[in-house]
């Protein structure tokens, strides 16, 4: 079984800045390919970025060269810096572990606007 809380969406300027975090649980999770998705009223979940067991990572068209998805398996935390942010990333942001039957997190709101 594993647990997932995301934190640190909020309001935020374009052009700015944001940092969120995934606190998980579970014994194994250093093994677990982790994934940040997100979802726009109105529009399907999109996968946004993953990060595999050995910190290899890649990222959807939109955000590359803007987010930058890390983990701390110590912590057994999941990271996604989001610089230069635009209208259009607003969604709420989801943390997902890829076991077999897959887990996600409640989600965290990020609202981008002037």
């Amino acid at each position: 079984q594993v647990q997932l809380v995301e934190s640190g969406g909020g309001l935020v300027q374009p052009g700015g800045s944001l940092r969120l975090s995934c606190a998980a649980s579970g014994t194994i999770f250093s093994i677990y390919v982790m994934d940040w998705y997100r979802q726009a009223p109105g529009k399907q979940r999109e996968l946004v970025a993953t990060i595999t067991s050995g910190g290899s990572t890649s990222y959807s068209d939109s955000v590359k060269g803007r987010f930058t998805i890390s983990r701390d398996n110590a912590k057994k935390m999941i990271y996604l810096q989001m610089n230069r942010l635009k209208a259009e990333d607003t969604a709420v942001y989801y943390c997902h572990a890829r076991t077999v039957s897959g887990f996600w997190g409640q989600g965290t709101q990020v609202t981008v606007s002037s």
